[in-house]
């Protein structure tokens, strides 16, 4: 690949490789763990909501909503994670990340790629990344779930209100985070300010749209901290629920 770039271009793609590479190493571990995932009050948001029959017992809350019978055997993590794997995975920003990290489509600007055609998004696979503004609704879902057990993190173990613990600013952290990434999202922006042809005669929406594009700015950075405090928060619950230390409470 021939071209005039004599900077460390390769840098961000290689990183993005390593980074996206530990996150799923991680998380197929821990979804397909089963164990470890709820440390009263805290539950993992890889495994919330737990709909399977299955799932350890757990205070009410959105932690325990056993919706699927018998019939799922699995982890119940594999029965959430799906929904906010599929907008990550059609994300507008993930896949230029991904595109040009592992496919070197293309690797960098102003590098040539090594592909000998291009189709875009208009074949088999690629063309199911339109489903992104799908996957929106259902990681909407997904975060009002996580804002919940938030919420529920600032009980005790045996459900009474008025605890607050590291736990407790690990679990609202990430929430907020992930609210700030889905709601930054471009399917976000379009759906708040999209279609309009006078602005003026749809002030709400406008100012909605404002803030949204203010939050999409910053889509790449709210990427990559929400998909880290995720696997932080998820990696605190299990560390507690297995023994490693117990909660430090503030109160």
């Amino acid at each position: 690949m021939r071209h005039l770039r004599t900077d460390r271009w390769w840098l961000p793609p290689l990183a993005t490789v390593l980074g996206l590479t530990a996150f799923v190493v991680y998380s197929t571990w821990r979804a397909f763990a089963d164990t470890d995932y709820y440390a009263g009050p805290y539950v993992s948001p890889f495994y919330s909501p737990c709909l399977a029959s299955n799932c350890t017992e757990m205070q009410s809350g959105s932690a325990d909503w056993h919706l699927v019978g018998d019939w799922w055997t699995l982890s119940p993590a594999l029965l959430v994670l799906v929904f906010p794997l599929g907008f990550r995975l059609t994300c507008y920003y993930y896949r230029k990340a991904y595109y040009r990290g592992f496919w070197a489509a293309p690797p960098a600007c102003g590098v040539a790629e090594p592909h000998a055609k291009y189709t875009g998004e208009t074949r088999l696979p690629l063309v199911l990344q339109n489903v992104h503004r799908y996957f929106l609704y259902f990681a909407v879902l997904v975060a009002a779930v996580l804002t919940w057990d938030a919420v529920l993190g600032f009980r005790d173990a045996e459900g009474d209100w008025g605890h607050m613990g590291v736990g407790t600013l690990v679990l609202c952290t990430n929430v907020l985070l992930i609210w700030a990434y889905t709601l930054s999202c471009h399917s976000c922006r379009h759906l708040v300010g999209g279609r309009l042809r006078h602005f003026s005669r749809h002030p709400v929406r406008y100012r909605m749209w404002g803030w949204v594009s203010r939050l999409n700015r910053r889509h790449m950075l709210l990427a990559w901290c929400s998909l880290t405090t995720v696997a932080l928060a998820d990696l605190y619950v299990y560390l507690v629920a297995n023994g490693a230390f117990d909660d430090p409470r503030f109160f």
